[in-house]
């Protein structure tokens, strides 16, 4: 990967943990182990599923293409 694509991946990612973070319950945020239970949560009921779908969608895409040549 190279580095323009790393740097927009950090601004998606910081932008993404933003909004995220004004969802957090602020006493869930007070520990290690708590932040972690929230990001861990967070990315799997949120983000996960977007990367997921998108890839998914893409690979079907791919798929259709090329069956159809």
């Amino acid at each position: 990967m190279d580095a323009e694509k790393r740097r927009q991946i950090q601004a998606h990612a910081r932008a993404i943990a933003a909004l995220l973070y004004e969802g957090s319950d602020p006493e869930e945020i007070q520990t290690l182990s708590g932040i972690e239970k929230t990001v861990r949560h967070q990315l799997l009921e949120h983000v996960s599923p977007e990367v997921g779908n998108f890839l998914s969608k893409t690979a079907a895409a791919a798929k259709a293409e090329e069956n159809g040549r």
